[in-house]
């Protein structure tokens, strides 16, 4: 069980935030094209999308991986593995048509609904879940932060392909990240707490 739990942090730790970090870069390295302060490589821009959707897809590992440690270590986890199993299929299915489908409106759908899996899973009566619904302030709940947190990404995904020709999506682009930048620092702070406490 204390490996288990353990798989979710260093998933994190060792894919996600690297991830992340050359996301970030590369994402610096593409404004720079496109006000043609840097004549980098075309595939600059792809090549964030792409490093956004593989940081999208371990965060998603990594909540699945969390939730399977909380069903496993709680004696009401064992009537709950067949609805949670279902959930979490969709929640990858709907994730997989996200990455496929070429139109905003499924896009959107796909990604409401893979985030929509997860929260029915964070509502089941799991540890720490009656305290994390408790919580009011979201950068106080490792839970909710990280719900919000992968919610964000996956709005970004689907509106992907849109960013590029509307400035004030470019603007939300930024101004979402700016936020998702925050919340990484805020659940690296209370996951750090809540391995310490358990």
């Amino acid at each position: 069980m204390q490996w288990l739990a353990l798989a979710h942090p260093v998933l994190i730790i060792l894919f996600v935030y690297p991830v992340i970090g050359a996301t970030i870069r590369l994402g610096i390295l593409a404004r720079e094209r496109r006000l043609q302060i840097n004549p980098i490589a075309a595939t600059v821009p792809v090549e964030h999308a792409d490093h956004g959707r593989w940081a999208t897809g371990g965060l998603l590992l990594a909540v699945l991986l969390a939730f399977s440690h909380a069903l496993a270590s709680t004696q009401a986890g064992v009537h709950l593995w067949g609805k949670a199993a279902v959930a979490a299929s969709v929640a990858v299915g709907s994730f997989v048509l996200l990455l496929r489908s070429r139109r905003l409106v499924p896009r959107l759908i796909a990604a409401w609904g893979c985030w929509l899996m997860l929260l029915l899973m964070a509502l089941q009566p799991l540890p720490g879940a009656a305290e994390a619904l408790g919580e009011t302030m979201i950068w106080h709940s490792h839970t909710w932060g990280g719900l919000l947190l992968l919610a964000l990404l996956l709005l970004t995904m689907a509106v992907q392909r849109e960013i590029a020709s509307r400035l004030w999506l470019r603007r939300m682009h930024v101004l979402v990240n700016g936020l998702v930048a925050l919340l990484l620092a805020t659940q690296a702070i209370s996951g750090t707490r809540d391995l310490l406490l358990h």
